[in-house]
């Protein structure tokens, strides 16, 4: 498939820059979450492959993958590595640390900084949940869904899906779609006024989209998010995901 196909304009790149989303630790504590692993012992060269296969599909979405990302994976192929050296004879030397002791110190430390951070945000903040009743009392709204924040890996596992239902592009059909990021944000908006509802994220990709209009909707959605006028959540984990107006 030529490269242009994969993007919006077909020779200028739109390039969504990753900024305000997580970074290569939370991508790390995705894939453990989501394999199930022990942290204390991270089979690197599983970690590694996922990892690397994440980075391959953020390159395919034209992301802007900070420097960071590139380190890390760096620093997961050096692990990688050193693991697969042959150890040294006993006595010949003294017992070398685990090559993964610093990258686990790493993600320790920022897990419990992200728990409490976490933790923060639940506490009620000065003006910001401190309401007036009014003389007129309105019938209180009825609690919403719990709803469980989808993170940006979650949501490239989804689209990972989607695009494996694309069916392949031949170079002998050619067809011309004039559709930017921008035109899908306001279909997409338009979608979500019409619905009144929040919507499942699959619903978002036509049927028989070409692999260009459904990097293009994923595009469009970050782009939604990072302006704050769309939420991504699951009612429950690994549910459905869903979309709704903010």
């Amino acid at each position: 498939m030529a490269e242009d196909a994969l993007h919006p304009e077909g020779r200028d790149d739109y390039t969504f820059r990753l900024e305000g989303f997580e970074g290569p630790l939370d991508l790390l504590l995705h894939l453990i979450q989501k394999n199930e692993l022990d942290i204390f012992n991270i089979p690197i060269a599983l970690i590694t492959e996922q990892y690397l296969e994440y980075l391959q599909l953020m390159k395919v979405l034209n992301l802007d993958i900070a420097g960071e990302y590139l380190l890390m994976a760096s620093t997961l192929l050096h692990i990688k590595s050193k693991l697969l050296l042959p150890k040294s004879l006993e006595g010949e030397e003294e017992e070398e640390e685990d090559p993964r002791a610093e990258l686990l110190r790493r993600l320790l430390e920022y897990q419990k900084y992200k728990q409490a951070a976490v933790e923060l945000e639940k506490r009620p903040l000065l003006d910001r949940d401190v309401f007036i009743r009014l003389v007129a009392q309105e019938p209180e709204p009825e609690p919403e869904e719990e709803r469980i924040e989808v993170n940006l890996f979650e949501l490239l596992e989804a689209f990972r899906k989607v695009l494996g239902r694309v069916k392949p592009e031949t170079f002998h059909q050619v067809v011309l779609e004039h559709i930017s990021v921008e035109d899908k944000i306001q279909e997409i908006l338009t979608l979500l006024e019409r619905e009144n509802r929040s919507m499942a994220f699959h619903r978002l990709f036509p049927e028989k989209a070409s692999r260009r209009v459904v990097v293009i909707t994923l595009l469009a959605i970050l782009e939604l998010v990072k302006m704050k006028r769309i939420r991504i959540f699951q009612l429950a984990p690994f549910e459905t995901i869903r979309i709704s107006p903010f």
